[in-house]
């Protein structure tokens, strides 16, 4: 390892990740930007597929660390700490960098604002329907309401999770309330990249189809911690009127997902 701390900190949890976790790491060591450091906190695993992956890869730029954790986001709480890059990403098994040359050009836009923004975001191609999901290039208050970069898209500046790391007890919304507090609260400023960052997998713990009221529940809690009931109201109006259960319907369509994800995009250009 450098003397020097890492530009950046990729965290990749797991517990017997079996072949994602290759997929996962192979994705990271493929890119032409070098100056990170890949942390992979397991939460002891005995399927063997760490051990296989350290065993046949020859590369000083990962650390391991286990540490037995209640949960995904106590176990990205834990990596944070062990963290020494000025940023922190979080890739989940099975997720991957879109492409080669994506931590270049994160860092091309992180250099050019860094004196003015904290968290950098892009947006992900779902694995579930093929289709790039695109961020909402303004992050406002209505954003926080409705919708969220996934931690999949965001770059961190440490500090930020330290400060305030991942309430445990959300299960599936902790990271929406950790960018709500950043966003709401301490009013850091955030920066889209228009690029394609990572491919995700989809269908995982907080989209299968038993915990979507979980889901629900969180985010009502966490969204009553930051807006008013007035504001709330507002917006819950909004989302009425705009038929936002038929267009989450159509996002997660195998048929009109394209479509959908086109529209979505273009109107986020025009705003």
């Amino acid at each position: 390892m450098k003397n020097t701390p890492p530009f950046l900190s990729i965290i990749v949890v797991c517990l017997n990740p079996g072949a994602k976790l290759r997929l996962t790491l192979d994705s990271i060591l493929l890119q032409t930007f070098t100056d990170y450091e890949i942390i992979v906190k397991d939460g002891m695993s005995a399927d063997g597929a760490l051990e296989l992956f350290l065993a046949q890869t020859d590369c000083q730029n990962i650390r391991v660390f286990r540490e037995k954790d209640s949960g995904i986001y106590e176990a990205m709480n834990q990596a944070v700490r062990e963290a020494a890059g000025q940023f922190v990403y979080f890739l989940n098994c099975g997720d991957t960098l879109f492409d080669g040359q994506v931590l270049e050009k994160v860092k091309e836009n992180i250099t050019k604002d860094s004196a003015t923004y904290r968290i950098f975001y892009g947006n992900v191609l779902e694995a579930l329907t093929g289709q790039e999901v695109s961020s909402n290039p303004q992050i406002d208050r209505f954003a926080c309401y409705r919708n969220l970069p996934c931690h999949q898209s965001c770059f961190y500046r440490r500090e930020l999770l330290l400060a305030h790391p991942f309430i445990v007890k959300y299960k599936i919304r902790a990271d929406h309330e950790h960018f709500m507090w950043c966003v709401l609260e301490k009013r850091v400023n955030t920066k889209f990249i228009p690029i394609l960052v990572a491919g995700y997998e989809g269908a995982g713990f907080s989209e299968a189809k038993e915990n979507r009221k979980a889901s629900s529940d969180e985010h009502k809690e966490i969204i009553g911690k930051y807006m008013s009931r007035s504001e709330i109201f507002r917006y819950r109006f909004i989302m009425v009127i705009t038929l936002a259960p038929l267009r989450t319907a159509l996002s997660r369509s195998r048929y009109f997902s394209a479509i959908y994800n086109k529209i979505k995009k273009r109107w986020y250009r025009r705003t």
